[in-house]
């Protein structure tokens, strides 16, 4: 009950919002849809229900009221009897979706990790080799989430779900405890170096965040550009690789741990890895599929397409036994963000089918005449990121936001379109690291009671202005020269 507001303020939104008249130049359905679409952006940001089941509630209540709110009146009279079938059509077309699929498959590939226990092994057996000073050990922490990203598309998941279990041993070995003085001795340093490194490799990889493949699918529907896995990894792979060779070294001296050294941590580690024991069959042969899905990714795109890829790893994952239908059914996570994005991905496309999101860029550009497309494209980038600071969400500041964006870059003359629409979608894990709530990973570590509330938000702005500026300076001449 204490939480009632959370689910009075979508719906509030949306009410008063219907209520006021349209903006001039916008139809009276497209201000409709719009109030929907802004009650479940704000439900997204509360959360009084999952995120699948709002989307789905916006979905069938757009498709409900489709004469209103989603047809013009021109385009009702041409549908006469049929609309209904033409609205549930388009509420449906998400479960379609190539993209959202892949989405699912990247999970699965979570799950394999999980059950197997490889990733755990993977992330001990690289702070048994690089554990013996504390520097290093940032390294390990680095590498280990590197080594998971590509098949993990939740950075909770990777990071709060598999590594976090692991490092939040490390601290009490050097008698360094949550919420006390003693937190900064190496606690604080290897939490930071945590959540900094999954929020790099979650803009490296498109399969690493989920919110990139929604991304993407926006960015196809919106600006008509497109990224296959290799292309998005190459676009951010000079920016990433700087960042993961100096993210644990700047944290080293902006936020410098007492300890420096210590055997505590690698025995420790291979007292784990004895119990887990030798590597299991599973094992083995989950780490041989996800091998052949990078390849496919990588080097499969002439006859086989990623989703295509995915689904005959994970079909080849069941027929080997590395996970059962029982764990696939069972996976609450995945079946989730499949219901999410479906219906997120056709929300958004509903607000560019109602020319709302035409209307808003042309305003916007209005106000954008006469400047160069360069300036341009920086001052749109950075607004994008750094609006992330009202967000609690990076699904629902993409749904928002990113085909404003695009639809405004489109507009002006000049603008490369490829180059503007790859720097706004890289910018989507990188920005997780400006606040506690930012992304999935950022209330575990914050929550773990080694770094203080007013040095989280400090460190935030420290490293969030680092990681915009290595993409401009660095990412966006890459890309430009790339074309």
């Amino acid at each position: 009950m204490n939480n009632w507001w959370k689910a009075a303020a979508p719906v509030a939104v949306a009410v008063i919002l219907a209520l006021i008249p349209p903006p001039d130049g916008l139809p009276q359905h497209a201000w409709w849809y719009f109030a929907i679409f802004a009650g479940v952006i704000v439900g997204l940001m509360f959360e009084p229900l999952p995120g699948g089941a709002i989307g789905l509630i916006g979905v069938t209540l757009v498709m409900v009221l489709a004469n209103h709110v989603y047809l013009s009146p021109d385009q009702l009279a041409k549908a006469g009897a049929k609309w209904p079938a033409e609205a549930i059509r388009w509420g449906l077309s998400g479960f379609s979706n190539t993209t959202v699929w892949l989405i699912f498959g990247a999970f699965m590939f979570a799950m394999g990790y999980e059950k197997t226990g490889l990733g755990r092994r993977i992330a001990l057996m690289l702070v048994k080799a690089m554990g013996r000073k504390t520097l290093t050990l940032g390294y390990a922490v680095a590498i280990a989430d590197l080594i998971l990203a590509p098949f993990t598309p939740s950075n909770t998941a990777r990071s709060g779900g598999t590594i976090f279990p692991v490092i939040k041993n490390l601290p009490p070995l050097y008698d360094s405890k949550p919420n006390d003085p003693s937190a900064r001795r190496i606690g604080g340093y290897i939490m930071w170096t945590a959540l900094a490194t999954t929020c790099v490799t979650s803009s490296m990889f498109l399969t690493a965040l989920a919110p990139n493949l929604l991304a993407l699918e926006l960015a196809q529907k919106t600006a008509k550009v497109e990224f296959s896995w290799m292309q998005w990894f190459v676009a951010f792979a000079p920016v990433g690789i700087v960042l993961l060779i100096a993210v644990p070294l700047l944290t080293y001296f902006l936020y410098p741990p007492e300890v420096k050294s210590g055997e505590e941590v690698p025995k420790w580690a291979g007292a784990e890895l004895q119990k887990m024991g030798s590597i299991s069959r599973r094992e083995s042969t989950l780490a041989i599929l996800v091998i052949v899905a990078l390849a496919l990714w990588i080097f499969g795109g002439g006859f086989v397409d990623a989703t295509t890829a995915a689904l005959v790893v994970i079909s080849l994952m069941l027929l080997t036994g590395v996970v059962s239908w029982d764990d696939v059914l069972g996976n609450k996570q995945a079946w989730n963000t499949l219901a999410w994005f479906a219906t997120l991905v056709a929300l958004a496309d509903g607000l560019n089918r109602v020319g709302f999101v035409k209307w808003l860029a042309t305003a916007i550009a209005g106000q954008m005449t006469g400047v160069s497309p360069i300036v341009a494209m920086v001052v749109l980038v950075l607004a994008f990121y750094f609006l992330h600071y009202m967000f609690a969400s990076i699904t629902a500041h993409v749904t928002a936001l990113l085909p404003v964006m695009l639809a405004v870059g489109a507009t002006i003359q000049g603008m490369p379109m490829q180059t503007f629409a790859g720097a706004l979608l890289l910018t989507l894990g990188i920005m997780g690291i400006l606040t506690p709530y930012a992304t999935g990973p950022s209330p575990v570590y914050y929550g773990s009671g080694y770094i203080p509330s007013g040095k989280f938000w400090q460190l935030g702005a420290v490293f969030g202005v680092i990681y915009i500026a290595a993409l401009l300076v660095i990412g966006l001449p890459w890309n430009a020269v790339r074309g």
